[in-house]
């Protein structure tokens, strides 16, 4: 047996996985967040393994594989002393395919007369004796892909003092007690610009506008709103949506964009897969299946097939599929979303979010992100 849990346990200094001699007692994804320096706040999570046989081993690799979608760092665990198998060198593709930093560990190095000099991003190690733990840690660390720049949310495109209005709707749909992920970012963000956020209602935007002595340099608006906020704001205030930055933090506004412009070619029958990454419960005014539908049927007069997805459920074959509105992905990491854009550009299929795709119904489109030219 390779020790995968056993290390993995060690790593996290605690028992999140079931350590067994039987193989194949890790049957799902097992998780558990910790600080990993110089990372900061790390999710590991223990996967099934690879080399599982069998229609039940068959959705175990499948699920192995999807955790490989969001992965940031993989660490492949081997045996000191022998090659790599078939199954292991198909995973290793897979990493370098997907561009996937990855640390080799060589467990069980306590097993062989000598041991081996750690070389490049392979580290023997040994549970029993307690070998390499803290070099797998660091290897981990250190493999991270340095980002070429900075991303910022908002604050580029915002100085000092500015004063940034957030319009962040309290209805029906909007979790208790709590702002939604992108809010949060927002706010952070203008903070560390040392500008300045005013948070309103939809209710409230018209009066907070008036009472501001000085013009805000920016007005970003819940994608569901658009429609009240677009004749509230002035022309010649900036005026975007938190789903559209979203887009744009996550890499894929130009995809978005070219997608929504697709929405005027869908014909009677033509197939739409609205798609979130999370899964919640939903509201009689839920947006993804009840006012985006509204809004297609109101803007294209069309018959249209509407499929959904929700958190991990995104399919990988897209046949039939015209058009994707992915909701805005705070809560995938950047690989995941990355993956799904890449999957139907691979398969011809048009890709955009919900902000871009209200926007772009609401004829607001160039309006809305003027301010990211």
């Amino acid at each position: 047996m390779l020790g995968k849990s056993s290390l993995v346990n060690q790593i996290t200094n605690q028992d999140m996985s079931v350590v067994s001699d039987i193989k194949g007692t890790t049957t799902d994804p097992v998780t558990k967040s910790m600080e990993l320096l110089p990372l900061g706040p790390v999710t590991i999570i223990d996967t099934p393994g690879f080399d599982d046989e069998g229609s039940l081993g068959e959705k175990r690799v499948a699920t192995t594989k999807k955790v490989l979608r969001s992965c940031d760092v993989a660490v492949l665990i081997s045996v000191a002393g022998r090659e790599f198998d078939r199954k292991e060198e198909e995973l290793i593709s897979i990493f370098k395919e997907r561009e996937i930093p990855y640390v080799i560990v060589k467990n069980k190095v306590d097993l062989l007369e000598t041991q081996p000099a750690n070389k490049d991003n392979m580290i023997y190690t040994s549970t029993i004796e307690h070998i390499g733990i803290e070099e797998v840690k660091i290897a981990i660390g250190n493999s991270m892909k340095e980002s070429s720049c900075q991303v910022h949310f908002v604050s580029d495109l915002i100085k000092e003092r500015d004063m940034v209005v957030l319009v962040t709707p309290i209805d029906a749909s909007a979790p208790k007690g709590r702002l939604i992920l992108p809010q949060q970012l927002a706010i952070r963000d203008i903070l560390d610009a040392k500008a300045i956020a005013i948070v309103t209602q939809d209710t409230e935007l018209a009066n907070t506008l008036v009472s501001l002595k000085t013009k805000p340099a920016l007005v970003i608006t819940d994608s569901q709103v658009f429609h009240k906020v677009k004749d509230i704001v002035p022309e010649e205030i900036f005026l975007t949506s938190f789903s559209i930055l979203m887009a744009r933090y996550k890499g894929f506004l130009d995809v978005a964009v070219n997608g929504a412009r697709k929405i005027d070619a869908l014909k009677d029958g033509a197939k739409v897969l609205i798609s979130e990454g999370c899964t919640h419960h939903r509201q009689c005014e839920d947006i993804g299946t009840v006012k985006l539908p509204k809004w297609l049927k109101e803007y294209t007069g069309k018959n249209l097939q509407l499929e959904w997805s929700s958190g991990t459920g995104f399919p990988e074959d897209l046949s039939g599929i015209d058009l994707i509105i992915h909701c805005g992905g705070c809560m995938l990491n950047e690989n995941e979303v990355k993956y799904r854009m890449e999957l139907a550009i691979k398969q011809n299929v048009a890709f955009t979010n919900y902000g871009i795709a209200i926007s772009y119904m609401q004829g607001i489109l160039e309006r809305s992100t003027r301010c990211l030219q």
